[in-house]
């Protein structure tokens, strides 16, 4: 009886060991880590002196994070609205069940499955004046290039880098929405077409408010991926290109996840610790307001 008591416990073991060695010790780490300042980089564990709430306040004081965050916001409105919508007008262009439909929706979920990085690398390639698919194709049409190209124009690297993300992310958004709009009764439907429901009424009162928990859930991820975003501007720009702004030489693309990057590779361990507990407030936050927001609206 004691060892029947004993072997869900034992079952759970392996996975409780690996998300406190590799989870749960890593975070209160780097919490503590974020009220100090490495003075020894040999010995991260020893050499710390205590700094109590100053790499919390020389950040949220900083020009270099406001600007990052303010980047971000935008990025987050390029990336979400663009993608839920696109998805949801795909979504209900190939929700009928046929072999074509299906080979749509298999391709445009293909880029999802890609790492962000070949992502960025290939658009990259796609962007490159003059010898890029994008540049050669406006030429032909009569279309110039903006000065500095797409990646090098401080107003247009990151919608550029947006658009990347979103074409790579909408399959994922489609699969989403082709499962929610199959599970609406078609009852529901007839029974509106009966009460005089146009197309658009239908979408409006009947199909939006059943797949708004699917809306609530792209917009959390979308804005989580946002607040992390590195790769796609590590791959394309390198945070830049560089823009004045009040004075100060800022990066057009420094979004946060690009910033924690730079923290960290300057091995300012304290402040990068302290960056990504702020950026786990801001996260929480948005996503609760995000939920609220939509639930209200029911």
């Amino acid at each position: 009886m004691k060892g029947e008591k004993l072997t869900p416990y034992l079952f759970i073991l392996p996975f409780t060991v690996i998300f406190v060695v590799f989870i749960g010790f890593p975070f209160l780490y780097a919490l503590y880590l974020s009220f100090h300042r490495v003075v020894d980089l040999s010995n991260v564990f020893g050499g710390l002196q205590f700094v109590g709430l100053k790499n919390y306040t020389s950040l949220l004081g900083g020009f270099d994070f406001w600007w990052s965050f303010g980047l971000t916001l935008v990025y987050a409105l390029l990336l979400i609205p663009s993608n839920i919508i696109l998805a949801l007008i795909l979504a209900s262009a190939l929700s009928k069940d046929s072999p074509v439909n299906r080979l749509y929706r298999t391709l445009f979920f293909l880029p999802f499955v890609l790492d962000v990085f070949v992502v960025g690398v290939v658009w990259t390639l796609i962007y490159t004046t003059p010898y890029g698919v994008l540049p050669q194709l406006l030429e032909k049409i009569g279309i110039g290039v903006p000065a500095g190209g797409f990646l090098g124009n401080p107003y247009l690297a990151l919608p550029s880098i947006a658009f990347a993300i979103v074409l790579k992310n909408i399959g994922f958004g489609i699969v989403l929405f082709t499962a929610a709009f199959g599970n609406i009764p078609r009852e529901v439907y007839e029974a509106a077409e009966l009460d005089g429901a146009t197309g658009w009424k239908k979408t409006y009162y009947i199909t939006l408010p059943l797949v708004k928990p699917i809306i609530a859930f792209l917009t959390v991820v979308g804005f989580m991926g946002a607040l992390s975003g590195f790769a796609e501007v590590y791959a394309m720009t390198g945070g830049g290109p560089t823009v004045r702004v009040a004075g100060h030489i800022a990066k057009a693309t420094k979004i946060t996840g690009y910033l924690l990057f730079e923290k960290l590779q300057m091995l300012k361990l304290g402040p990068a610790s302290a960056l990504s507990f702020i950026l786990l407030i801001f996260a929480l936050f948005f996503s609760m307001l995000s939920l609220k927001l939509l639930k209200r609206a029911d």
